[in-house]
């Protein structure tokens, strides 16, 4: 007898419709599994087996033909083991109604429990778009599964009770979709942090326009415990960036129990990191830590610690937001919208620029540290500081310190105001306008065009720079609620990208 039953196979963060075909027949005992498996699902057959057995119902004596169509399509993960389970059920008879409206996602225990499964999320949005409404999924995949809209789920915590669903013997709770609008608490806040106020001003008009980021001073001058708070300042996500944040995490089987991802992300990986961990891959591909930081912050604290080849992969997806990660089976494209803040030391030692500590670094030293950076990469960073060491006087004030919720109304100010501006336009952020436009939101009177040229010659800036510096400029003044760029908005701009100069001579 012959059956089929709905599944999905991921490739990337999209979800492919996959038939499980099945056929019984009268021959000798013999399962026979085709339509480029792969080595996972080829195992499925024992657990599926075990499944069946112990969840008090008889796995047919037969020869067994399933085909995973389309055949030119490969298919890999445990998440097609509910879907060949009922296919085999329904061909033995088991089943009467065929579920053909129904879309069956799951990995078997042996005992027939049903584990979670990475990447439900995404599964189910691309079966809705294919006009599937009906989803039997893990019971641990509620939640995330739950926030897909116009669809119907239903969690189930074994195979006995899919079965007897199917069956008519039994009813199961369809899961409701629950986005809590609790207010975020952060454990740090930028309070904590006595002195340091030009780095919190950085910080607020980086967070305002979306820009980069960099760092550089002494250790112990408060670069890492900065970045750390930079998410205490950042709005929330609104729901369809959550939602693209959250198919991320569950492709990569890091989504937690409440579901729904909707404060902007922050990974800070570890300087050892390989290209491999940083940008995606795999035989399968899978995110990497700047697909994981989409929408939200990527933090690489000692800079020059990390190899010069995992650094300069990072200059193609700053530009265009995305990674593309080529395969023999085709070409995945995360995305990879983040924000990039680097920290770094001036010299191995780090104190190269130290009023309390002498250097112990030669200048080749000092020269070879500093060239693990490239131009390219520095171009792209749009606020460059060096942080000085803070001193008694700072520290010890009993002055209260700018806190997060403080610099979080400025930024929030900033960005409706963007909003505002940029509402017909394919961006957002000030950052992010493309250099057709920067003459109509740019615009120089000509005292500042004279100021700009005396700094573009004087800095020997490149046209990527001249362009970053008029996009902060624009910033600052919506910082101020001022509708034109003035003078003083163009000199605090330039001041962020005059250190380049000092440290590595351009």
């Amino acid at each position: 007898m012959y059956s089929r039953v709905k599944t999905c196979t991921l490739f990337g963060l999209n979800g492919y419709e996959v038939d499980v075909e099945t056929d019984l027949s009268r021959s000798l005992p013999k399962v026979s599994l085709v339509g480029l498996p792969d080595t996972a699902i080829k195992e499925s057959i024992e657990r599926v087996k075990s499944a069946i057995n112990n969840s008090a119902y008889d796995f047919p004596n037969k020869k067994i033909t399933i085909n995973l169509a389309p055949a030119n399509l490969r298919k890999d993960g445990s998440q097609i083991d509910l879907a060949i389970a009922v296919g085999i059920l329904l061909s033995d008879g088991l089943i009467e109604k065929s579920p053909d409206d129904f879309v069956f996602l799951g990995e078997l225990a042996l005992d027939g429990k049903i584990y979670p499964i990475s990447g439900a999320l995404p599964m189910i949005i691309s079966m809705r778009e294919k006009g599937f409404r009906k989803f039997i999924v893990p019971y641990d995949n509620r939640r995330e599964a739950a926030l897909v809209r116009d669809v119907e789920v239903y969690p189930v915590k074994n195979l006995k009770d899919v079965v007897e669903f199917l069956r008519g013997n039994i009813s199961l709770e369809r899961a409701v979709g629950q986005i809590s609008n609790t207010k975020v608490e952060y454990d740090n806040d930028f309070s904590d942090i006595k002195g340091q106020e030009n780095l919190k001003r950085l910080l607020t008009i980086a967070a305002a326009s979306k820009a980069n980021c960099l760092f550089i001073g002494s250790p112990g001058s408060g670069k890492t415990m900065a970045a750390k708070r930079f998410p205490t300042i950042l709005p929330q996500l609104d729901f369809e960036e959550a939602i693209e944040v959250t198919k991320i995490y569950s492709v990569a089987g890091l989504l937690k129990e409440n579901a729904l991802i909707s404060t902007p992300p922050f990974r800070s990986p570890h300087h050892t990191a390989s290209a491999v961990a940083l940008i995606g891959g795999g035989t399968y591909p899978r995110p990497g830590e700047i697909s994981l930081a989409h929408k939200g912050v990527l933090f690489l604290d000692e800079l020059p610690e990390f190899s010069k080849n995992v650094l300069e992969v990072l200059r193609q997806p700053m530009e265009a937001k995305i990674i593309n990660i080529a395969r023999a089976n085709g070409t995945v494209t995360f995305p990879s919208d983040f924000q990039l803040i680097v920290a770094m030391n001036p010299c191995p030692c780090g104190y190269s620029h130290s009023k309390k500590h002498e250097c112990t670094c030669s200048a080749y030293q000092i020269q070879r540290y500093l060239s693990k950076i490239s131009h390219p990469l520095l171009d792209r960073i749009d606020l460059h500081m060096e942080v000085s060491e803070v001193d008694y006087k700072e520290i010890s004030t009993e002055k209260i310190p700018l806190s997060s919720e403080q610099m979080r109304d400025q930024v929030q100010n900033a960005r409706d105001i963007q909003k505002e501006r940029f509402k017909d336009k394919a961006y957002s952020f000030n950052s992010q306008i493309p250099d057709k436009d920067l003459k109509k939101y740019c615009k120089l009177d000509e005292q500042s065009k004279k100021l700009m040229e005396i700094a573009f010659n004087k800095y020997n800036m490149s046209a990527r720079t001249y362009n970053k510096i008029l996009k902060i400029s624009r910033t600052i003044a919506d910082m101020d609620n001022s509708a034109q760029i003035k003078e003083d908005h163009l000199l605090e701009s330039i001041q962020y990208r005059s250190i380049d100069s000092k440290f590595w001579g351009n």
